[in-house]
């Protein structure tokens, strides 16, 4: 039986080489001629497209993965269905279920090493990707906001602005409210415009209220230039939120999710492509069992039929997975439920077709 399973190996590494390197030529190729007409715009060199296309090779090895064990799986089964080998390994009290024990296993370790790739070398390269070309193709980043309300760290103060620039750091028609310990107002500050510091904001024209506990009235006080250094939140936290969740690392993005949270800004959709991100590398285990129901399905044209089969599942697995994840960010379906539903679903599929799969 290990003769064999190391035959079936051997077999299924070959053409899984090959997949990989053609389908991540594929995905290299799509995103060079969908972005041509703006390296052509800026007379991008081609050492820089080349540098673009060196940082995306992993990212390319992340979408690649899924398709390539799909097609490499079924085509390795399939070759055994054509040439009546799987006949004989049958005939001789071997179970399919059995024989694609090493697969199934290899399923789980890409699986788990996919979670690992992604974290320690896709999210680098893929950030570092992104930024070479809004570099060359100089495409600017602006993290400034309009009618942004936020929360401090401490929940004790709520800033409110009309709009923040973050190229001068700088806030307008700014309203801060500050709590005591008891969650009641203590203090008002009104300001036409703010500025940061680097260690805290300074409030121009700036009017504050106080809360008299005693005499139960509030006081005024107008200033032309306030130093507030109870005011110590940074400027990002006025950023737009433009971060992208694949840039960050799980711990990261979770931060950023919470950050989003807490400052009362849209977070569903960070919050579906954080979930994503643990679910997403289970593709490969999910692929390799809808393969092996499908591997034994074509006897004639094998080559083709499989590397049809293996585009138009993936195809539907990554358009379901968008679909869902779409519902999800636009509120119609909950983040987690978009983030595993394409996941769970095809995995249900890829069990039943294992279970009716010729034997």
């Amino acid at each position: 039986m290990k003769t064999l399973h190391l035959m079936l190996i051997r077999s299924f590494i070959a053409i899984f080489i090959f997949s990989l390197l053609f389908f991540l030529m594929i995905i290299q190729l799509l995103d060079i001629f969908s972005n041509l007409w703006r390296y052509l715009a800026h007379e991008t060199a081609m050492m820089e497209i080349l540098k673009i296309a060196y940082f995306y090779i992993p990212k390319c090895i992340s979408f690649a993965l899924p398709v390539s064990l799909l097609f490499s799986v079924s085509f390795t089964l399939g070759t055994l269905y054509r040439n009546n080998e799987l006949i004989a390994i049958l005939g001789s009290g071997v179970s399919l279920y059995r024989l694609l024990v090493p697969f199934l296993i290899m399923g789980l370790v890409f699986s788990v090493g996919s979670f690992f790739f992604e974290q320690f070398l896709v999210i680098d390269s893929f950030s570092r990707k992104n930024e070479v070309f809004r570099e060359v193709v100089h495409q600017t980043v602006s993290h400034s906001n309009t009618n942004v309300t936020v929360l401090s760290g401490d929940a004790r103060k709520i800033y409110h602005t009309e709009y923040y620039n973050d190229n001068k750091q700088t806030t307008t028609k700014t309203i801060v409210l500050i709590q005591d310990g008891e969650g009641n107002l203590e203090t008002r500050l009104d300001a036409d415009w703010a500025e940061w510091t680097g260690a805290n904001w300074t409030l121009h024209n700036c009017r504050i209220y106080r809360w008299d506990k005693e005499r139960k009235v509030f006081s005024s006080t107008q200033l032309s230039r306030y130093d507030a250094q109870e005011l110590t939140e940074p400027p990002a936290t006025f950023y737009k939120p433009t971060r992208n969740v694949e840039e960050m690392g799980y711990r990261e993005a979770y931060r950023w999710v919470q950050q989003l949270k807490k400052a009362g800004l849209p977070h569903r959709k960070a919050l579906t492509e954080y979930y994503n991100k643990y679910f997403y590398p289970f593709s490969a285990f999910i692929v390799i069992l809808i393969a092996s129901g499908v591997g034994g399905r074509f006897k004639k044209n094998v080559l083709l039929m499989n590397l049809l089969a293996s585009l138009v599942l993936s195809v539907l697995y990554f358009v379901m997975q968008m679909i869902t994840l779409i519902l999800a960010k636009s509120s119609y379906i909950p983040p987690l439920a978009g983030a595993s539903a394409a996941p769970l679903i095809f995995l249900a599929g890829g069990a039943y077709l294992l279970r009716i799969a010729r034997t």
